[in-house]
């Protein structure tokens, strides 16, 4: 769908350094959206006479409000086209097209372990108001550099929806030190554990969804894996045109017989399950 949205919010979100930044648009795209697919921002100057840059921004859907007619993007400006973006104001109307992709499954029953790197939080959020409203048991597990980012970037946001969270950052300023997967890996075994304990067996208990860096994804799809735990991945690709056209952003996954097939993350994903990506494969 090509449509626009006019901006309601656009203001940063925590500490200046950070750089991210908060934008709600008002919408048809809400009616329709699900948690885990995203929308292509046209960034254009809207005062130049210029097709610089040419290709629309990625931006996943960090909060999705059907009955307000409202999506919101959380992202970071890192470059051209999101310093663009960043310039926009209220009242603006924005182009859009969306929602695009394959969102997150979620079950019918059980425990879902939400786990992120970074930014790659954002995309969890909405997946997480779903899965509660399903009436599930979520927990979040979230590593960043320091408790700056951490904060910034929506911390309070989480902890506001009452469920447990494992903090992790490399610094040690707030949660556990090192790597969230650390922290993941200790629950994971305390979990197995009282399931074995009350003779049952991890069938439908216990759903993983991940999303963040390239090397903390592949460690939480092999300690799933190994646990017998499904889990479903957030890959983030460089696109396009981010409508499967132009084939920049294909992966490599492996079917049900093994053999090695290629994908769209924009169209066939974002997201995929765990256990069919290829992670030792540049996509």
């Amino acid at each position: 769908m090509l449509t626009e949205g006019l901006v309601v919010v656009h203001e940063r979100l925590g500490e200046e350094a950070q750089r991210l930044m908060k934008l709600v648009l008002k919408g048809p795209i809400a009616k329709t959206a699900q948690a885990g697919q995203f929308v292509a921002v046209r960034v254009q100057d809207p005062t130049l006479a210029s097709y610089d840059p040419l290709l629309r921004r990625p931006i996943s859907l960090a909060e999705i409000s059907p009955e307000s007619d409202e999506i919101t993007l959380l992202y970071r400006v890192v470059g051209k086209g999101t310093e663009i973006l960043a310039r926009a104001r209220c009242g603006d109307r924005l182009s859009i097209m969306g929602p695009l992709g394959r969102g997150f499954s979620l079950p019918e029953d059980g425990e879902l372990w939400l786990i992120a790197g970074g930014i790659g939080i954002f995309p969890l959020y909405p997946l997480a108001q779903r899965a509660l409203a399903k009436g599930l048991s979520v927990r979040l597990f979230w590593g960043g550099d320091n408790q700056t980012f951490l904060e910034s970037a929506g911390l309070s946001e989480w902890q506001a929806l009452g469920i447990p969270i494992h903090l992790s950052t490399m610094d040690g300023s707030l949660g556990q030190k090192g790597l969230v997967t650390v922290q993941v890996l200790g629950l994971l075994w305390e979990f197995n554990g009282k399931v074995e304990n009350s003779g049952q067996t991890m069938d439908g208990k216990l759903y993983v969804a991940t999303c963040g860096p390239h090397k903390m994804m592949q460690a939480v799809t092999e300690l799933c894996m190994n646990s017998g735990v499904p889990v479903e991945v957030s890959l983030e690709e460089r696109m396009g045109c981010a409508v499967g056209a132009c084939l920049g952003c294909v992966c490599t996954l492996k079917d049900e017989a093994g053999t090695l097939i290629h994908k769209k993350v924009c169209q066939d994903g974002p997201v995929f399950r765990g256990e069919e990506v290829v992670w030792d494969v540049s996509c």
